[in-house]
């Protein structure tokens, strides 16, 4: 792999919001863009209007970006730099299609997806690994932090982190995307990076919930600071570093998700707390909500580590079992007191 990125042609695997204001910024720093999406009228209107039909609708794209609707081995030839921006729960197929047509440890695989696989409870770095192999895995570069989709493409001033076992990827996929509106920081820690960025969706819709309820500033803050301590716990039990939850991927993307009407997943919770039900909201929503599959994954997981989860628990027991907000709420109310930096 070479120690450059100027000039390369580079892959964005999904068109919805996140990959779509990616493939701008991409652009916009000089690179040459092909941007994949599933749908063949997305593709048609990208490369025709320059107009997500869809997603970031009033954003003009670049000259620089074309469309495509399907994978090929020539596709896959001519790119040597992906970037994964599909929803979590589609990373698999997405994946299993690259892999049809070679290895790809001689490619930059970069990852902006954020979740954990529902029927596996992998994360996407474990999903790499088993589809393209274990050095694309241990090389894949995980692209996460506090950065709404239509704020990056206004050219809002935005710091993310790029994590991975390979210190050279991550340096190069933080002069891939960085400039003055974009920060890009480097990390060593794939594992809290990618676990930061799919749990905070949960503490997200439970935030959401509380406000939709009619709870204001205290309760809010009480939930953000107990869903860190809940990431915290997963992800050192996951073999995480814990400083990692303190940074961009974790407070910073958890802050943000919890304190914003813009996020999805903060507008789940607030709509059932306002006596929506899942159903409708999801049939409704127009975008994934990552943090409704994720939240199911996250139980799973917490209960096969034996971490306490309460929030994530609470969580669950409404968006699948129909419980009460109300009911969820004094559930977690009634907790045993304990002291505050207690381990589980």
């Amino acid at each position: 792999m070479a120690t450059s990125v100027t000039g390369d042609r580079i892959l964005v695997l999904g068109a919805g919001n996140f990959g779509t204001c990616l493939a701008q910024h991409l652009a916009e720093k000089g690179h040459r863009v092909t941007l994949w999406a599933r749908s063949a009228e997305i593709a048609g209107s990208i490369n025709q209007n320059r107009k997500n039909p869809k997603y970031l609708t009033d954003l003009t794209l670049s000259p620089r970006i074309s469309a495509i609707n399907n994978i090929t081995g020539e596709l896959l030839t001519d790119h040597r730099i992906i970037v994964l921006a599909t929803a979590a729960q589609a990373l698999t197929p997405v994946l299993k299609k690259v892999a049809e047509f070679g290895a790809a440890s001689d490619r930059l695989i970069i990852c902006a997806a954020k979740g954990i696989e529902l029927s596996t409870m992998r994360l996407p770095g474990a999903i790499i690994s088993d589809i393209l192999g274990a050095t694309a895995g241990k090389q894949a570069v995980f692209l996460s932090g506090p950065s709404f989709a239509s704020e990056v493409a206004t050219h809002q001033p935005t710091a993310v982190v790029a994590a991975s076992h390979d210190a050279s990827r991550a340096q190069l996929v933080q002069a891939l995307f960085h400039a003055p509106q974009f920060r890009v920081y480097t990390s060593d820690d794939p594992t809290g990076v990618e676990l930061a960025g799919a749990l905070k969706n949960v503490i997200a819709i439970a935030a959401g919930a509380a406000v939709g309820l009619g709870f204001q500033m205290n309760t809010r803050a009480a939930l953000i600071t107990r869903g860190l301590a809940e990431m915290r716990r997963i992800g050192v039990a996951m073999g995480a570093n814990p400083l990692t939850f303190e940074g961009l991927a974790g407070v910073g993307d958890l802050f943000l998700t919890c304190t914003s009407e813009k996020s999805r997943n903060f507008q789940v919770g607030f709509r059932l707390g306002r006596g929506e039900t899942i159903k409708a909201i999801l049939d409704s929503l127009g975008s994934v909500s990552e943090g409704y599959a994720t939240t199911m994954a996250a139980r799973d997981l917490a209960h096969k580590l034996n971490i306490d989860a309460p929030i994530t628990q609470a969580s669950f027991q409404v968006l699948y079992e129909s419980k009460p907000i109300a009911q969820a709420v004094m559930g977690l109310l009634t907790r045993d007191a304990k002291p505050e930096l207690d381990q589980p």
